[in-house]
């Protein structure tokens, strides 16, 4: 009987998880959805911006304080997690390839310090000592274009004062609800976007700059890095919620499958226990009789 309250334990907490798991992915589903329509919505216009700033960059070679290539002697690394656990391997694989980031520089003899933007990214990293300059966790938590201004202008100002050669940004970029890319964007000195020039003569003639193409640059280059930096934590938000949700998928699944296995032992060990029991009273029945 022992037994039989050991499994009766086990089916009630796996029963428990697989309701809990079960609200998880309803709830990730939701905010998933609503992580997927802005970045969605946000990545047209981001990537028409790019093309326009690309245009003039590589066609007139007109240069700004943003596309100053430096010796790389001061990096500064941007990872941006979660704030909440549960999500598969979507941490891990920022923690990793953060880490190994940190590594290479180091052995480039460069100084590295790193920002962290999520509570899982801040508590790893915090162990080790002068690493980690600023922590944005609350970025996540009410995502905006204003908020996440505060961080690139940052970066931005930052890179123009020298205090740092090199600006990466470390992330997971969304793909579908299943998958993500792991991505690792130089996000400042800006890299002149290439094309042929074919396509640039087409963009140049659909275009009409007023007053000149420098002065539109000098304006539309910190304009198109926020933008960037904005689609970055969008990209990572809806990411995660996918992540999330797949897990929780998962988590419910196996809960399910588990739930079958202990409800067929049980039964299992009732019918074992009942067939005992009869055993024991014709037994003793018979003794009697004798």
């Amino acid at each position: 009987m022992a037994n039989l309250k050991e499994v009766r334990t086990r089916i009630a907490s796996v029963s428990s998880t697989q309701q809990i798991t079960s609200a998880m992915k309803m709830v990730s589903a939701a905010k998933f959805r609503r992580a997927q329509i802005a970045i969605l919505g946000m990545r047209p216009y981001a990537n028409e911006l790019n093309a326009i700033v690309a245009d003039i960059d590589v066609a007139d070679g007109i240069q700004t304080p943003y596309h100053a290539v430096r010796r790389v002697e001061n990096v500064l690394l941007v990872a941006v997690a979660s704030n909440k656990g549960l999500c598969g391997a979507f941490n891990a694989n920022i923690l990793k390839t953060t880490s190994q980031r940190v590594e290479f520089y180091q052995q480039q003899k460069a100084s590295v310090q790193l920002i962290t933007i999520g509570k899982r990214a801040t508590e790893f990293f915090s162990k080790r000592k002068g690493l980690v300059v600023a922590s944005y966790d609350d970025l996540l938590d009410s995502p905006s274009f204003d908020a996440s201004c505060v961080v690139a202008e940052r970066l931005m100002q930052d890179f123009c004062e020298r205090k740092f050669d090199r600006v990466e940004i470390i992330y997971n970029q969304f793909k579908n609800s299943i998958s993500q890319i792991l991505s690792t964007e130089q996000f400042l000195p800006v890299v002149p976007q290439e094309h042929d020039d074919k396509a640039a003569t087409a963009a140049n003639s659909n275009y009409i700059y007023e007053p000149d193409k420098a002065t539109v640059l000098y304006d539309m280059i910190p304009l198109t890095l926020r933008s960037h930096f904005y689609r970055v934590i969008l990209d990572s938000l809806a990411a995660e919620h996918g992540a999330r949700m797949t897990a929780m998928q998962k988590a419910t699944d196996n809960a399910t499958e588990l739930l079958k296995e202990l409800r067929l032992s049980y039964n299992k060990a009732r019918q074992a226990a009942i067939t005992n029991e009869i055993i024991e009273i014709v037994s003793g029945s018979e003794a009697l009789k004798s």
